[in-house]
């Protein structure tokens, strides 16, 4: 366990495409130390779990990520340098975690989460007709990104109108994590973060006014609520929306992304899904499963410890590879094939697993349900457009399309 893969994790090619990387780690190097870095990557979901129930010494906090060194090498940027680590909601331990966990939920369970539906067809509607006007197009740029991030605004609190301006700081916001960002880019995106940070400061100002006389209606609400009573300290209230901001819209996206490419390959699947929509939400699940919008996500070693009998040293980091788990043939057989019918449909770790299970893994469902449903309704064919292939944003931690050209009949 260890031996170097055959691969660089930052190699272009496998950036692009991880798969034969994620199969080599899981069949040779399941626990596989990125070489001139303390980041290990786990790749086997038996091992994630184990770092997951592990809570004392595999902390959530955010400390450290890879990034692109100056001869293209992945070093370990330290996160202390914009300000402390990420310790909001997914990226915090308990107490706190539980604390912020709590404040969020009655806002995402089934019955809220329900209320959303007309307005989010309504919204697909509105984006998905001009598109299919026009024959189709690019469908991140028409549809698969800004529906996400009204969804994360409505469910948040935050001013619909500023929909726009919160897709471009979240897609920077995650370029922290994209592992192909260089050290003088980690500088531009520090600089976008603080942008997003001021403006949700200012947007908790309004709801921390607004708590004395109002009940919390939304999220922010329910954050400022906190701030007021003691029991949250406004900082963190900022944290918190600044990671609501950026995974709400970002991994959404990517999902309803991955979903139209898929479908779009396969012409036999589109056709099931349009004759049986009740299946669209098992497509659902196989589009998280095969291609996880969020590939991993990190753990610091909080003291020596040993995993899969190796040493792990205080300090050091895990990248629990999600996305390789998802494709483990051991746990899913012909992991590359979406099956509508697998008895362990939701056995994934798509939307994490345990404590931090994400928290709007409802909501991403009924998105893409909803999206699916209406773009499968509203066309008798769709395409990959030739003239134009499809193309990943270059990161190891997004799934996510930089463009998706389409072609439709409706």
């Amino acid at each position: 366990m260890g031996a170097m893969p055959a691969f660089e994790l930052l190699d272009p090619q496998v950036v692009d495409d991880p798969y034969p990387f994620y199969a080599h780690l899981l069949e040779h190097s399941p626990l596989y130390e990125v070489p001139g870095t303390d980041v290990r990557l786990v790749a086997r979901g038996d091992l994630i779990e184990e770092v997951l129930a592990r809570h004392e010494e595999f902390s959530s906090n955010l400390t450290g990520v890879i990034v692109t060194g100056p001869t293209g090498a992945p070093e370990v940027f330290d996160m202390t340098r914009f300000g402390g680590a990420v310790d909001a909601i997914a990226n915090a331990d308990e107490p706190s975690h539980g604390l912020h966990r709590s404040l969020l939920l009655p806002y995402v369970t089934p019955r809220a989460v329900a209320s959303l539906e007309e307005e989010l067809r309504s919204w697909t509607v509105e984006l998905i007709e001009p598109w299919l006007e026009a024959g189709g197009g690019d469908w991140i740029d028409a549809v698969a990104n800004p529906l996400p991030t009204r969804a994360m605004a409505r469910a948040v609190g935050l001013p619909l109108e500023d929909a726009d301006r919160l897709l471009v700081w979240a897609m920077r916001g995650t370029e922290i994590l994209a592992g192909t960002t260089t050290l003088e880019r980690m500088g531009e995106v520090g600089a976008a973060t603080a942008e997003l940070v001021a403006y949700l400061g200012k947007q908790l100002q309004g709801a921390l006014a607004a708590c004395d006389t109002e009940p919390a209606a939304d999220m922010i609400g329910s954050l400022a609520r906190a701030v007021r009573e003691g029991a949250l300290a406004e900082r963190d209230a900022v944290s918190i929306l600044v990671v609501l901001a950026g995974a709400g819209g970002e991994s959404t996206s990517s999902m309803t992304g991955n979903a139209a490419r898929i479908l779009a390959e396969q012409e036999a699947l589109q056709e099931q899904l349009r004759a049986d929509p009740s299946l669209i939400p098992a497509f659902v699940e196989e589009v998280v499963r095969t291609e996880t919008p969020f590939r991993g996500h990190y753990r610091a070693v909080k003291r020596e410890t040993q995993l899969a009998g190796e040493t792990l040293p205080a300090g050091s980091h895990l990248l629990l590879l999600w996305a390789a788990a998802n494709r483990d043939p051991e746990v899913f057989p012909r992991p590359e094939r979406i099956d509508l019918q697998r008895p362990n449909l939701r056995a994934h770790l798509g939307f994490g697993k345990g404590l931090h299970f994400c928290a709007g893994a409802r909501l991403a469902r009924l998105e893409g349900r909803v999206i699916l449903e209406e773009l499968l309704g509203r066309t008798r064919s769709l395409r990959l457009d030739e003239r134009r292939p499809p193309e990943y944003v270059p990161s190891i931690f997004v799934r996510r399309h930089a463009h998706l050209d389409l072609r439709t009949e409706s």
